[in-house]
């Protein structure tokens, strides 16, 4: 089993690696220059992600002598913010290439010799592997969304999405009341944040079967919803207000109808696929508009992964089984989510429709600790974050990667946020006769 699982982490490495160099095969002014304030030069992400795995692997794990100490602040998010990563002294595009394989060669030699049944928890089951392989793929993501902003184009393979379906893209779903359990305690590479698994007891309710479409979300347009004060909340509408934001980002609209525009192709909006490139406040409208709300997180996990009649969480929707292309649209298969109801081998056990990949969705909770929380390996991960500054999203995107996808993973941001891969579907509580 080790050594099969070091086959894994090995392969897992090597894949991981494949995309943030592809990402990053540009020319040195793009890859130095900063796209936007709130992004990240792309160079700096890519030495971020080695100078990551040389802290965790080679020096927690490992015990190996630093082999660049110097550059350590520059990379540690918490002390360089964006804004002021392009003034730095980083390190160049082929520098930084040279010193992440540096690093990566040193990485394997810790894996090879590394006791992974080990009680050590940074080593136990490979977790210290699985640490940085998803931290590296989230920067993949966050690069993604860095070269929509810059307009790039002709990265991602244009692999055809399913046919749209005939569906009711309205269609709700009831969860019962009554208990689940949420969180898990079972995957050896969970976040702290995902930990520990409790019980939480919810009323019943509905939650859309699909995500919210860019059809549905013209509606709320062409209602005149981005000019109507009702539907936003003050923080919501001094946002909407402050930037004129009158549609989601990278949409527009000429004589010929509605268009947006993804990594620098200018398309007509395509009304069956999930919204894209909204933030909460956005999403809260919509829902608010639509005589709806945001799902909670718990009431977004039950629907999601609960299996009543087992008395168990499943690891995905469909089951334990890994993420395969007729289930999900993750892992930039294609470049952008696919229409409501193409995926209905992956429903849930509920009948709740694809609620892992095509887009992340906000959810109406603050991003907090569960009970019991501890933190680990680093307070920097989560803890730092915990407050009513940011809001949870759940499920990834076409752009995450399997590995860094399941039930019970939890991201968050800002609820200004809308470079992210960002959508909703919307709930309401049930009426007493509908328990």
């Amino acid at each position: 089993m080790t050594d099969d699982l070091k086959e894994r982490i090995a392969t897992e490495l090597a894949g991981v690696r494949r995309r943030s160099l592809t990402y990053t095969d540009a020319d040195d002014n793009f890859l130095t220059c900063q796209h936007s304030p709130i992004m990240s030069p792309l160079v700096w992400d890519l030495a971020h992600v080695g100078n990551y795995e040389e802290l965790w692997v080679l020096r927690e794990v490992g015990g190996i002598t630093p082999l660049r100490p110097e550059i350590d602040d520059l990379y540690d998010a918490f002390k360089t913010p964006r804004k002021d990563r392009p003034s730095l002294p980083i390190l160049g595009p082929a520098e930084a290439r040279r010193y992440i394989s540096g690093v990566r060669g040193r990485v394997l030699d810790v894996l090879d010799a590394a006791d992974l049944s080990a009680p050590d928890p940074l080593r136990r089951d490979g977790f210290v592997f699985g640490l940085v392989i998803q931290h590296e793929h989230q920067h993949d993501e966050t690069m993604l969304a860095t070269l929509q902003l810059s307009g790039e184009s002709g990265l991602l393979p244009e692999v055809p999405h399913p046919p749209a379906p005939v569906v009711d893209a309205a269609a709700e779903v009831h969860v019962p009341a009554g208990p689940f359990l949420m969180g898990t305690d079972e995957h050896p590479w969970a976040y702290d944040n995902e930990r520990p698994v409790h019980r939480v007891d919810l009323p019943a309710y509905w939650i859309d079967r699909y995500p919210v479409t860019n059809g549905r979300y013209l509606e709320f347009i062409e209602s005149g919803g981005y000019g109507d004060p009702r539907w936003w909340t003050p923080e919501g509408w001094e946002w909407r207000m402050g930037t004129g934001a009158f549609a989601p980002l990278f949409w527009s609209r000429d004589s010929s109808g509605w268009l947006r525009t993804r990594f620098g192709r200018v398309e007509a909006l395509p009304p069956a696929e999930p919204v894209q490139h909204v933030c909460w406040y956005e999403a809260d409208a919509y829902a608010r508009w639509a005589g709806r709300r945001l799902p909670t997180e718990a009431e977004w996990e039950k629907a999601c992964g609960w299996d009543a009649g087992a008395d168990r969480a499943r690891r995905h929707p469909w089951g334990d089984a890994p993420p395969a292309a007729e289930l999900a649209n993750l892992a930039q298969r294609r470049a952008g989510p696919s229409p409501v109801g193409a995926f209905p081998a992956g429903v849930s056990p509920y009948g709740v429709e694809q609620m892992i990949g095509d887009v992340w969705e906000w959810t109406s909770s603050f991003f907090t600790g569960y009970p019991g929380f501890s933190s680990f390996p680093y307070r920097e991960y989560s803890e730092v974050f915990f407050g009513r500054d940011y809001r949870v999203l759940r499920g990834g995107s076409w752009a995450t990667h399997p590995t860094a996808i399941r039930t019970t993973f939890r991201n968050w941001d800002y609820p200004i946020r809308r470079q992210i891969f960002s959508g909703f579907r919307c709930a309401r509580s049930a009426s007493p006769g509908e328990a």
